[in-house]
């Protein structure tokens, strides 16, 4: 236990706490930004299964914020190359690495026997799907963003309410890391304070972060907070599609990346699917459709 000496002498763990953390199953959907700093500290606190799920390869612009990788990494898969340096850190976790992309079909799988969701892929739809599939199972899931010199971390569902009740709707812009820049301090401050909330929801610790909300603004230096218990959720959200797989035969199906052309006219209770880039003007579209009285829309973001 001379390993976790430095946290066990604190109120609040001890040895209990320290079992109860080495007892946990952590399912870690993202292996870069937030990743490179969430992940050690998870796995130097004790965490005893973690399952991390990351489709993507290590590429040189990645370097700058994560931190984990290095030049001899280039070219390999994040989950497994962070996976390989974790079991340097702690021999005693059991680390799962999977070199796949979160989808409806997968999820039920990566998630069914974990404690704790922690959502580090910096993607709104994989934000909502994931809050989505937690409010249905009542996991709790601690969640990040970051863009510019900016973002928040919070702790939502698990007797939460979701993060569609703090964000209902999509902001007036959006743009990724490689669209709008992105310093590796911020995202190393928020990843640090995602993993004090899933230590303290593991640990049931008081108050509990699950129900609160931190931002943080480097551009102006502050840092700020509320509680969000008892917001209510959307009486109708928006399904947020991760893949294609989930588009059915019968969807009318709305590509908003391509010329603008007649929109057909759905049946009753036919489902209606807008597709766009990054998803926000299919948001857009699905709200203005339901605001016409449709109420069977969903989006997805597919990219260019």
């Amino acid at each position: 236990m001379s390993r976790y000496a430095r946290q066990i002498c604190l109120a609040g763990i001890g040895p209990e706490g320290q079992a109860r953390l080495a007892a946990a199953r952590v399912l870690v959907v993202g292996a870069g930004g937030l990743g490179a700093t969430l992940l050690p500290q998870l796995v130097g606190a004790g965490v005893g299964f973690i399952r991390q799920l990351d489709p993507d390869l290590i590429e040189e612009s990645n370097l700058h914020r994560q931190t984990l990788f290095r030049m001899s990494d280039l070219g390999q898969p994040k989950a497994q190359i962070a996976a390989d340096a974790l079991t340097g850190l702690n021999p005693d976790v059991t680390l799962e690495a999977h070199v796949a992309r979160l989808t409806p079909a997968n999820l039920p799988r990566w998630s069914r026997d974990v404690d704790l969701i922690v959502d580090a892929a910096d993607s709104f739809a994989t934000s909502y799907a994931l809050s989505d599939h937690c409010h249905q199972s009542g996991q709790p899931l601690i969640s990040a963003s970051v863009t510019g010199r900016q973002g928040y971390v919070g702790g939502f569902c698990g007797g939460a309410p979701s993060l569609r009740a703090v964000f209902p709707d999509l902001p007036e812009a959006m743009g990724s890391c490689a669209e709008t820049g992105v310093l590796g301090p911020v995202v190393a401050s928020l990843a640090a304070v995602q993993a004090q909330m899933a230590l303290a929801v593991i640990l049931e610790h008081a108050p509990t972060p699950l129900g609160q909300i931190l931002s943080l603004d480097l551009a102006t230096w502050r840092m700020s907070g509320f509680r969000f218990d008892g917001a209510p959720d959307p009486a109708h959200p928006v399904p947020v599609i991760l893949s294609p797989e989930q588009i059915e035969q019968e969807d009318i199906v709305i590509d908003l990346r391509a010329p603008p052309s007649p929109s057909p006219c759905p049946k009753p209770g036919q489902r209606v699917v807008f597709v766009c880039a990054s998803g926000l003007r299919a948001w857009r579209a699905a709200m203005e459709l339901m605001r016409q009285g449709h109420r069977r829309v969903a989006i997805v973001g597919m990219g260019r």
